[in-house]
């Protein structure tokens, strides 16, 4: 079946010396993964390989056999052009992280409008943005709402964050929790969006330990999650 739809990339695969399998999420048809034979062989063909790098925003031609097994593009072309996202170091180390974190949290082969929505804007807000220290923190916060784990913050006032029920606790849980000043920059994330970032005051030490304790909030509540390898160049950059 012919499907014309937008698409992130979210990351590329190389396979054999020539193709690529790109694995994509789709507005129509949710995680599409397509195999590109011999993209990477010749500067005059249909594909760039430049169009497949991480989260790059496209809209596509495929065939959709819908069967699990990869895909096929028949036309591509660049939807958001972006400024610098490739380029600029941080946004870049950034991206690459993201990109792990994507690979790692989103399975449904169907159609999501909101969280392709969802992911289609932040992007271009890093695209356009140069305060993004924060960035990956409330991304991944915000993300949660669309896996289906988002924080219960009905109780904010409360001195624990449970990291396993994901609640807001009066006493101290016997499970991972978050208290004290991990606590309260964990609080100043809660129902933001992207344009209040430039208000956080969150230093290097206390990024660390909260982009921590998220990844172990995605590990405990999606199965199959990995901490991105990526981590540790995230954190230099940052330092």
């Amino acid at each position: 079946m012919q499907t014309k739809t937008r698409a992130i990339v979210i990351s590329s695969l190389k396979y054999g010396d020539t193709s690529l399998i790109v694995k994509a999420f789709t507005a129509s048809d949710g995680l599409k993964s397509y195999l590109l034979k011999g993209v990477l062989a010749s500067r005059k063909g249909r594909f760039k390989a430049a169009y497949f790098q991480p989260l790059t925003q496209l809209e596509l031609v495929a065939n959709h056999r819908n069967k699990g097994s990869l895909e096929h593009l028949r036309e591509v072309r660049i939807s958001y052009p972006y400024k610098n996202l490739h380029t600029h170091g941080t946004k870049r180390a950034i991206c690459i992280f993201l990109s792990e974190i994507l690979s790692s949290s989103i399975r449904e082969e169907e159609q999501n409008q909101s969280l392709y929505n969802y992911l289609e804007t932040a992007f271009q807000w890093l695209d356009t943005h140069e305060q993004v220290a924060n960035f990956h923190i409330l991304f991944l916060l915000r993300l949660s709402k669309y896996l289906g784990f988002y924080p219960d913050y009905e109780a904010l006032h409360h001195p624990y964050f449970d990291l396993v029920e994901g609640q807001f606790s009066e006493s101290q849980p016997l499970s991972p929790s978050l208290s004290g000043k991990d606590l309260d920059y964990f609080r100043s994330f809660l129902e933001m969006d992207f344009d209040g970032l430039e208000g956080i005051r969150l230093g290097q030490k206390g990024r660390n330990t909260l982009m921590l304790s998220l990844l172990q909030y995605y590990v405990i509540h999606l199965q199959g999650f990995r901490k991105p390898r990526s981590l540790d160049v995230l954190t230099e950059v940052f330092n």
